[in-house]
This record gives structure tokens, C-alpha cells and sequence, in this order.
């Protein structure tokens, strides 16, 4: 479907909307009205009845479940609080709907059309779908809308906060139509950001406090339904056979299973075993070790457990060691320099994950995005503005073909220790009996935390590289929440991290290098990055007027960020592990941005043999 203008009585009714001296000729002539919202891209799918990724004639039924590791205390996962339900988001609608196969892309949901200028969107107004209804049937409203909104931007977490800290205000136009204004036009990414988030219903909310944590259901517009909940163990969700939007072009061939089901474990080796014993049925494998060797039991043998993998196309999920600067002697970049030669990539690789993964060299490896080789013209015409602000160490690596020291995989690493030890003296670190102590005259320790079992194992080979240099480090392992805890007020020396990345990125790189995210509890910017170059990078990528300059910004920024050795980026892999019981079908063609998990169905027959076999 091509743009559709705005028509006469459409511009007449904005006028009264908006206060007359923003208007002018110009900023009219840009407006279109759309069923989509399309940033940095055109979308592929406008003419089409179902997304290609889907089978419009996909059985319903049967059910999939799958697990989780810890435990969890709060159904409102938009308050920040507790430890948020996995599924939750099934519950609740989205104004738009992302295209699992087009970056930026977003199509009709609780929103039939939207209003905007994609090239300066000073506002956005989303013109509600009529039809569209909360689960108890009553009409999702644009006071509905500013409702969650509201709730956002003054009650949610700072991180959240955060993210929508250009919105500068909500406005109901009708029961029908509600407009967001911006702070800036300059954000291209904005209204893509308050098409995704879910839509609560005000009136649900009349005599409840959105700050509090609660297991008490909430009323959504979502394709499912609540159906039991064993407090901290397990969750299951009923398909809506009533869910409005069932008919909507995202949604055919969609949400085919009746009931989804999330169970809890205390790490992902324990769920594994239940895996295979056939307490859920599709399985995310992370362990190399597991993947290579631990797929001959019964089940397997017998066809009725299969292995997939997928590929997707956008960045590797980063894996890191984040060092936060707030705390010395991590606020040095000459340690946190020397810390990373001591980082022994090819031994791990060989000796415990069987060379199945590969070296991150970029915060968005495999991909367009990321910086490689030397600075193009281009990119060094952006640096230049940033090099007088950068440290002399940040300054070099910015401008140079960057790349982590490598071993001979011998499991010694003794010339890159050498480096590190030669960095530390020249930096005006001390050894005195072979303890390592810094230019404060403190022996230099410091802590790891961890939550998962068996990150150990990973860890400790840099440990011991590390006692080598006179650092002595304690591994200290915590549970799920108290993990997330410490995380949210930033206590901790040393941690590990997977942080996703898209191929659109924006304003989340705010929450994760800024230097007011930093000094925000419970935002992203774990590492602590206060560098006033950075923040202007990720104000250009946020600002990125197409998509040649989004790229162009981003690897500026992925230079910044590697050059300061604010993380020690580790290790990740091209494809994603699954395993599952052998009852389920996907369409023929797979989505490139997503595992399309959504689009799946039952197999009724091959359900039955799996049940046999396990004797249910």
C-alpha cells in the first residue's frame, strides 16, 4: 500500500491540534498518513494478506513450554520491579507490530494507521483500530494509551524512563486518536519506540499502585490469557479464542498453540536434565560442551528430540567481562588495558568450547554496523571532533585497526602477560613480592560476581592469568535476585553480560554508554562510561537522518567504546542452539530477524508418540 496524503479535513482537524505557530506550510507538506511506521527503510510486506514467515493455514492446538532460570515475583514487567514473569508480554498489545524479516519496520496492531513526518517527526498520532478490545471486551481508547504512557514516564524505572526521555507529552485527540509530541525531531526512532510498548487499560489500574510488585493478573488486549500461576516455579498461559486481532495481517498464521507454559529452574544444567526428561519441550542450548556432547540420550536416538540451529541476521549477542569504572583501580584505563591481554580467547576456544565460537572484535559483530580495519575517510571525518577529548590509549585505538590480542592457544599466554605486566609498570603500578599494588599503594583485588553455575569454569582460566600478574581475584556467586539487585545499584568490581543489539540501533544506546545513564540505579551503562565523546556519538546515531549515516555513526561509536576497554568483549557464535521434542512444525520460510517462534505449530500425531514415550 503506497503513502496515503493527508486529506483536507484531516489537515483542518490536526490545525485545531496543534498550536497554530508550529504550523507552517512546510511541516504540512511532509506529513503522510500510513499503515506502517518505516524508519531508515521502505516496507516489503504493506500489499501482502500474512507475513511470508507465517502459514495462514497453521493448525491450532497442542501446546510448547520452555524454561527459565531462577525464579519470579511480578507480572508488571513495565515498573522495573522484583523479577519480571517470562511471557508476560503475551498478555498485552502493542500500538505496532514489529516485521520480523525488515529492520525498522513496523505494522498495524492496536493501531490501524499513524500520522507523522518520517523525516522530521516532531509528533505522531495513531489512529486506534476500532475493533480493537481488551480480553474482558471492552475498547481499547486513546485514554488508554496516555494512561501507560504516563505511567512510563513517571512511574516506571529509570532505564525505561530513559528511553522515552524525548516524549515530551501525550495527548488524547479522540476516543480514537492519541498523539505523541517529541522533545526533538531530530529522533527518528521515536515513534517506533511508543508503537512497541504494551497498552494497559486505565480503568484496571483505577484502585491499583503501579510501583508495587504483584502476581495479581492484569488486564491486557494480548493474544493470551493467564491461565495458573505456581508462584516462582512456573507460569502457563491459555490462548484468547476470542483475541480481537487474531485476523490482522501479523497475526494469520500466528499464536497457534493453546497454551504456553515458562518452568523455573535454578540454572540451566538442572533445566537441561528436565529437558530431558520432558518437563518442557523446547530448549535453548548455550553450552558448547552440551551441544557437541550431550545430545545422545534416548530420546534423541529414538527421533523424537530434535537439534536446530538458527542464524540470525543481526549483531552476535555480545559476551562480556564489564569492569566498572566508578570503583578504582577500574577507572584506569591502563588496567583495564592490561586486564584484556590477559584474556586467553584461543585457549578457551580449543580446550573447553571445541572451537565453536569466535573472538568479538565489535559491540555489533556480523554485521554492517561494525567497525573494522582501519577508520574510513569518512568515519575519521567524524572522529576528528572527538580525539581532543579522548585519552591517549582511547585516541590510538580509535583511529587504528583494533583488534584484541591473540595467543598461540598453548594455554601459557606468557607474551601477552608480558605486555600487560610492561602496560602496569609503565602506567606506575608496583610489584613487591610479586603482588601487584597501585599507584594508591594498595594491593590490587577485586571481586567477579556471578549468578550462573558453571561460569566458573570459563572464568577462571583468566583468573589464574590474572594471578600471574599479582591481581588477586575472588569469584562470588549470589542468586538470581540478589544478583539483579547488586546489577540495578551498580555494586560490583567485575561481572559478566550478554547485551543484544539490533540492526536499527537508537535511543538504547543511551541507556548503555551515556554518562547520565551512568550515574542512574537501574539503568544500562553497568560499565559506568562517563566520556563526553561518547555521548556525542551516540547522540549522531540517534540522529542518524538515513541509514548510510546510522552505519557510518555507529562504527564511530564502536570504536569509541572498544578503544576505552570499558568491557572485555569475550566470545559469541553465528548461529543459535535449539533442541525440542519432535512435535512441531514451522513455516517454510524463517523470519531473519527472530526465531519466529510465534508462527509454529503442533503436530497432534507425532504429540501422541512423544506422550507415549514418556509415559504421560
Amino acid at each position: 500500500m503506497s503513502d496515503v496524503r493527508l486529506t483536507s479535513q484531516k489537515v483542518a482537524m490536526l490545525l485545531l491540534c496543534l498550536s497554530s505557530s508550529m504550523v507552517t506550510q512546510q511541516v504540512w507538506s511532509a506529513l503522510q498518513t500510513t499503515p506502517y511506521i518505516a524508519v531508515h527503510s521502505q516496507p516489503q510486506y504493506t500489499k501482502l494478506r500474512a507475513m511470508p514467515y507465517a502459514n495462514p493455514q497453521a493448525p491450532k492446538g497442542g501446546y510448547i513450554s520452555t524454561a527459565a532460570t531462577g525464579t519470579f515475583d511480578n507480572l508488571n514487567s513495565m515498573n522495573g520491579k522484583g523479577s519480571a514473569t517470562e511471557g508476560v508480554n503475551y498478555l498485552f498489545d502493542t500500538l505496532m507490530d514489529n516485521s520480523l524479516d525488515e529492520s525498522g519496520v513496523m505494522y498495524p496492531l492496536l493501531a490501524d494507521q499513524v500520522t507523522f513526518d518520517p523525516v522530521n517527526p516532531q509528533f505522531i498520532i495513531f489512529h486506534l483500530n476500532p475493533r480493537a478490545r481488551f480480553s474482558n471486551g471492552t475498547p481499547v481508547t486513546a485514554e488508554d494509551v496516555k494512561f501507560s504512557f504516563d505511567a512510563y514516564q513517571t512511574k516506571a524505572n529509570l532505564g525505561l524512563q530513559m528511553y522515552l526521555s524525548n516524549l515530551a507529552k501525550t495527548e488524547v485527540l479522540s476516543k480514537s486518536q492519541v498523539k505523541f509530541i517529541f522533545k526533538s525531531s531530530k529522533n527518528k526512532e521515536m515513534p517506533l519506540i511508543v508503537a512497541s510498548l504494551p497498552i494497559y487499560s486505565k480503568l484496571d489500574w483505577k484502585n491499583k499502585d503501579f510501583t508495587r510488585i504483584t502476581l495479581h493478573p492484569i488486564l491486557g488486549s494480548g493474544p493470551y490469557l493467564i491461565e495458573r500461576i505456581d508462584a516462582g516455579r512456573s507460569i502457563t498461559y491459555k490462548r484468547n479464542p476470542n483475541y480481537w486481532a487474531k485476523d490482522l495481517m501479523v497475526n494469520r498464521g500466528r499464536y497457534n498453540f493453546d497454551r504456553l507454559k515458562y518452568v523455573y529452574y535454578r540454572n540451566n544444567d538442572i533445566a537441561f536434565e528436565g529437558f530431558k526428561s520432558g518437563q518442557y519441550t523446547l530448549h535453548e542450548e548455550k553450552k558448547t560442551k552440551t551441544w557437541v556432547t550431550g545430545y545422545q540420550f534416548p530420546a534423541v536416538t529414538a527421533g523424537l528430540v530434535k537439534r536446530y540451529s538458527h542464524r540470525f541476521a543481526r549483531p552476535v549477542v555480545n559476551q562480556s567481562l564489564v569492569l566498572n569504572t566508578r570503583k578504582d583501580p577500574f577507572n584506569d584505563i591502563y588496567f583495564r588495558q592490561a586486564l584484556s591481554y590477559a584474556y586467553d580467547f584461543e585457549w578457551l576456544n580449543k580446550a573447553l568450547f571445541y572451537g565453536q565460537y569466535q573472538r568479538l572484535q565489535s559491540h555489533f559483530q556480523n554485521s554492517e554496523l561494525a567497525a573494522t580495519g582501519q577508520p574510513s575517510a569518512a568515519e575519521l571525518k567524524l572522529l576528528q571532533p572527538y580525539l581532543p577529548k579522548l585519552h591517549p590509549v582511547q585516541r590510538q585505538g580509535a583511529l587504528s585497526n583494533w583488534r584484541y590480542p591473540k595467543s598461540d592457544a598453548g594455554g601459557f599466554n606468557r607474551p601477552n602477560l608480558l605486555q600487560a605486566r610492561t602496560i602496569l609498570l609503565k602506567a606506575g603500578y608496583q610489584y613487591r613480592q610479586g603482588q601487584l599494588y597501585g599507584k594508591n599503594g594498595r594491593a590490587i583485588q577485586f571481586e567477579v560476581l556471578l549468578y550462573q553455575e558453571g561460569a566458573q569454569r570459563t572464568i577462571m582460566p583468566w583468573v589464574r592469568n590474572l594471578k600471574k600478574l599479582g591481581i588477586n581475584v575472588k569469584l562470588r556467586q549470589v542468586d538470581v535476585s540478589q544478583y539483579m539487585e547488586r546489577m540495578r545499584r551498580y555494586e560490583f568490581d567485575v561481572t559478566t553480560l550478554e547485551m543484544p543489539q539490533s540492526l536499527s540501533p537508537g535511543s538504547e544506546q543511551a541507556q548503555m554508554w551515556s554518562s547520565s545513564a551512568a550515574r542512574e540505579f537501574g539503568n544500562y551503562n553497568y560499565a559506568g562510561i562517563q566520556n563526553a565523546a561518547i555521548d556525542a556519538a551516540v547522540q549522531q546515531v540517534i540522529q542518524a537522518p538515513n541509514r548510510q549515516q546510522l552505519i557510518l555513526r555507529t562504527r564511530v561509536l564502536d570504536r569509541l567504546l572498544r578503544a576505552g576497554y570499558y568491557q572485555i568483549l569475550t566470545y559469541g557464535k553465528n548461529d543459535n542452539w535449539y533442541a525440542y521434542w519432535n512435535m512441531y512444525h514451522q513455516p517454510k520460510v524463517k523470519p531473519k530477524l527472530s526465531l519466529g517462534l510465534d508462527y509454529w505449530w503442533s503436530d497432534p500425531a507425532q504429540a501422541k508418540k512423544v506422550s507415549q514415550f514418556l509415559g504421560k
